[in-house]
């Protein structure tokens, strides 16, 4: 409107200039149109300088939206190739026959992972994350960055990725052959005998132990379950699956963040109080000793309403001592005492990691090390030795009358005394501060 007013009173000066004559009409003239153009200059930076300003919100959200986006030439962190080998999207597309469905091995929450073989001869494992995951260059940033960091016999490996400019987002590990130990526990896989329990046991000391090295090196898993814990031709354990995975400041007694997870595997107080917390993991881990033995899934709506939960029925079996209706019977809790005493300390070891209070709940270190003594069967030895010597006290003292003592030695030894959970309900203490941290 300013430039239209101003062009209307130009041509009105311009219509009284020619009552001018001479030098004085050339004055008038230059003046008009050189004052006119500074005053278009003017109006124009003032617009333009507006425009900016009310689009400078907009320009923002499209940056951010072309840094999620794989498929835009954004570098993030200036990395071109996240520190990993890169693989291109044909390479692979062609190693897994199109991604055919024949090949897939698992689909999840957040991708499908298909078996591929590489032209070197390598077989590798290839998850593509689905397209319609809002998070999935999050958690695809988010493997990269811990995998690259750590090394541990038992965590899947991770071999590379493909380049900021592929078409899609995809991560090639190390093939793992023999499935999850869902799979032999309670899915495709699973056959009387195969997991035998030395087997599951050391299943359990092996994830404990990559779990306990996450933990060490401030990282926590959030999704522990027996379908992200692969075993390779050996049965020997690999840890997989760290998208959801969140480094845990050292100086921080929790992170404030959504919960996230598995039913059946979540915390329930991280649940509730959206605090997370390394014992978050140490509570899945307990569900995943449960399902070690009793072969049950972490959740099965064919069950009681009140046991719908692997870790409900679990508690309930085991503060009654119930431990043969837990345990699976094919591991031979009935018929080897040892596999008795073995699976009933497990059991009792799950109780104080699936207490509802994390800091009732044992740290992952702790849990290692009871995991190793049961295994060891330290108890057993120590009661081998005890025994010798009671029949040895026995032998000698066969024509002397009993003293109160002896009798009470001999009697102590003969009673079995029953496990109880009521000696694991004793608070463990916690080792972190008061500080915390959001995110």
């Amino acid at each position: 409107m300013q430039i239209i007013a101003f062009l209307y009173y130009l041509l009105h000066d311009l219509s009284d200039i020619t009552s001018f004559s001479g030098k004085n009409k050339l004055g008038l003239i230059l003046g008009s149109v050189l004052g006119g153009a500074v005053l278009i200059i003017l109006v124009v930076a003032f617009i333009v300088c507006r425009y900016k300003n009310e689009h400078k919100g907009c320009l923002f959200f499209q940056s951010r939206n072309k840094f999620s986006d794989p498929s835009s030439n954004y570098d993030y962190e200036g990395g071109s190739n996240y520190g990993v080998p890169v693989f291109s999207y044909t390479e692979l597309e062609e190693a897994t026959s199109k991604f055919d469905s024949s090949r897939e091995l698992g689909d999840g929450g957040f991708g499908t992972v298909y078996y591929g073989k590489l032209k070197d001869g390598r077989e590798v494992a290839v998850k593509r994350l689905y397209e319609h995951n809002c998070k999935r260059m999050e958690q695809f940033k988010n493997e990269i960055e811990i995998l690259t960091r750590l090394r541990h016999r038992n965590l899947v490996t991770l071999f590379g990725c493909t380049p900021k400019h592929s078409r899609e987002l995809l991560l090639v590990y190390e093939y793992i052959s023999n499935g999850t130990v869902a799979d032999h526990l309670h899915g495709d896989r699973a056959k009387d005998g195969f997991l035998a329990w030395p087997i599951r046991m050391n299943i359990a000391v092996e994830t404990a132990c990559a779990l306990a090295y996450l933990h060490a090196s401030d990282i926590i898993h959030r999704d522990v379950k027996t379908s992200n814990i692969l075993l390779d031709e050996n049965c020997c354990v690999k840890v997989a699956d760290f998208g959801l995975s969140r480094l845990f400041p050292n100086d921080a007694t929790h992170v404030s963040t959504a919960p996230q997870g598995t039913a059946g595997y979540v915390d329930p107080e991280y649940h509730e109080c959206y605090q997370l917390t390394n014992k978050s993991d140490v509570y899945s881990f307990g569900v995943v000793l449960v399902e070690l033995i009793s072969s049950m899934p972490a959740v099965d709506i064919t069950r009681h309403r009140h046991e719908i939960n692997l870790a409900n029925l679990a508690m309930k079996k085991i503060q009654k001592c119930a431990f043969d209706e837990l345990i699976d019977p094919s591991l031979g809790f009935t018929s080897d005492a040892e596999v008795r005493r073995m699976t009933t300390s497990v059991a009792e070891l799950a109780f104080q990691c699936l207490q509802l209070e994390k800091d009732f709940r044992p740290s992952m270190d702790e849990v290692l090390e009871t995991l190793k003594h049961i295994q060891r069967a330290d108890d057993i030895k120590d009661d081998k030795i005890k025994e010798k010597i009671v029949n040895e006290t026995e032998a000698t003292s066969e024509n002397v009358p009993p003293s109160p003592a002896l009798d009470n030695v001999v009697l102590l030894k003969k009673r079995q005394i029953p496990p109880s959970p009521i000696s694991v309900t004793e608070k463990w203490l916690s080792s972190c501060g008061s500080s915390s941290i959001s995110g």
